[in-house]
């Protein structure tokens, strides 16, 4: 059974995947300063709860867009799963795609392991739109069946422009990230709605904008593929997106263990 880690600036996922399928899932707040034993505590309690032992773990693989928990999270698999855990970004891995971008290593690990799973789950060109602390845009291309990553963009998250509004502006109110109710009109006839209506629609603004210009510039057809806590709301209110998937990061880092499973 692997052991996934994916480390976000906000959340950290564990998952537990067994031949290809993801058994169970488990999120805690990032904090760089959480030890291996921490870890390992609240985990063995999570899997105690759903029946599973420890030793049933046998592999390990770890993406962290935050680098100083890497040492606690490779402690907690050695010390705690006896084993040596992959980690994406590592010089020499194998991914099934081409990181065509001036410097690969600069690529966030996040990024590499969404396109790396999208082209593992679909044909053809592909943009990846991850609703995270930041809002990623990554595209794929198609060559006669090879992923080639080719970059993308990179914006500030839903959440982190409402908190950056919420702070520097003295007189406006912490919201929620919906549409304003009703209609949903864009036009708001008080401060809540109109915060609404400009976060939230100038947000499908983005998304729609930049997935069109990114289109053009890819020249073929695309399918956008969205991940992240917010997809499936942004999703039900834009055509730009074409299907959802919660687990994508996920599934990548199972593809990513497959490719170098045996040093292969």
């Amino acid at each position: 059974m692997l052991l996934a880690i994916d480390v976000g600036n906000t959340n950290i996922v564990f998952a537990l995947v067994e031949g290809g399928d993801i058994r169970q899932r488990w999120r805690i707040s990032t904090d760089r300063d959480r030890t291996a034993d921490e870890y390992a505590v609240w985990l063995h309690q999570l899997m105690a709860l759903e029946a599973v032992e420890r030793t049933h773990v046998d592999a390990a693989i770890i993406a962290t867009v935050v680098p100083p928990t890497l040492f606690n999270l490779q402690r907690l698999c050695r010390k705690y799963f006896a084993v040596e855990p992959l980690v994406v970004g590592t010089e020499g891995l194998a991914y099934g795609i081409t990181l065509a971008v001036d410097n690969p290593k600069e690529v966030g690990a996040d990024r590499i392991v969404n396109a790396v799973a999208a082209h593992a789950s679909a044909s053809g060109n592909l943009i990846v739109v991850d609703f995270g602390t930041a809002t990623t845009f990554d595209v794929i291309a198609d060559d006669a069946g090879h992923g080639i990553y080719r970059g993308g963009a990179i914006a500030p998250g839903i959440n982190l422009s409402m908190d950056a509004l919420y702070h520097a502006a003295a007189k406006l109110p912490r919201i929620a990230v919906e549409p304003p109710p009703g209609n949903g009109a864009a036009i708001g006839t008080n401060t809540v709605h109109a915060m609404q209506a400009g976060v939230f629609w100038g947000y499908v603004g983005l998304i729609e904008g930049l997935v069109t210009r990114i289109t053009s510039e890819v020249g073929g057809p695309v399918t956008v593929i969205g991940t992240g806590g917010l997809a499936t709301l942004f999703n039900r209110h834009t055509p730009a997106i074409d299907r959802v998937d919660g687990d994508l990061t996920i599934r990548g880092l199972h593809r990513i263990h497959v490719l170098n499973q045996n040093g292969a």
